[in-house]
């Protein structure tokens, strides 16, 4: 017997109207061939051994297992500001390894994709909200992060929404997050991609006919 989180949501994803930044074309790219792997029939055995490394690795530092380089490696034109100190890890760095180990987390146990190209957060929410049986738990965690004041704890309130969009088959840009967080990563946009995220949220609401409202964006916000 299936239980309702067992169902796909209704629907095709929502196309976001922001465009991916050449960091998330990157990233979009390594996680779409992680996906393909894990996805055949049968999975490729190191594709499935990848992903479980991958898991472990949300919320820890960029570096942390050596193995996963070829996944989690910044190439040098993306890099951008590097810090003098190489003990500590570029912003890029860390937005490249929070998002794919976040797919990582969300692929797992799945046969479905997770990653798909553009899909925001804030739509993806939105689309949790509405299927889910308790979608003030959703909205509460999604507040949760539109106030977060450091990046660890927005890091730690994504990882429980991406919990919740695996159990409802939901999926996501992993491209636009990872642009999202590195911009997150500075206190002074933080603000600026809260709000994108609950502009999309906002947008992609049902209108008075019952219909996804279209999540458009402003051109401004495509470069924030």
């Amino acid at each position: 017997m299936t239980t309702a989180t067992d169902q796909p949501v209704a629907g095709p994803p929502r196309r976001s109207g922001r465009r991916r930044e050449a960091l998330g074309d990157h990233v979009a790219r390594v996680v779409v061939a992680l996906q393909e792997q894990v996805l055949r029939q049968p999975p490729r055995p190191e594709a499935v051994s990848t992903l479980a490394r991958l898991r472990r690795g949300v919320g820890r530092t960029p570096g942390f297992d050596y193995t996963l380089a070829t996944h989690l490696a910044v190439p040098d034109d993306l890099l951008g500001f590097r810090p003098a100190d190489d003990a500590i890890p570029a912003d890029t760095e860390y937005a490249v390894h929070d998002a794919i180990t976040l797919f990582a987390l969300h692929q797992q146990s799945r046969s479905e994709r997770m990653h798909t190209n553009g899909q925001g957060l804030g739509q993806a929410l939105a689309r949790l909200a509405r299927a889910s049986t308790g979608p003030e738990g959703v909205r509460r965690r999604f507040a949760a992060l539109g106030t977060a004041s450091t990046y660890p704890e927005s890091i730690y309130h994504l990882r429980g929404l991406v919990a919740m969009l695996r159990e409802h088959q939901i999926p996501l840009d992993y491209g636009l997050i990872a642009d999202d967080l590195r911009k997150l990563r500075k206190p002074e946009r933080r603000p600026d991609i809260q709000a994108i995220w609950g502009r999309e949220y906002f947008r992609s609401q049902p209108n008075e006919n019952g219909t996804d409202q279209p999540a458009t964006t402003n051109p401004e916000e495509r470069s924030a």
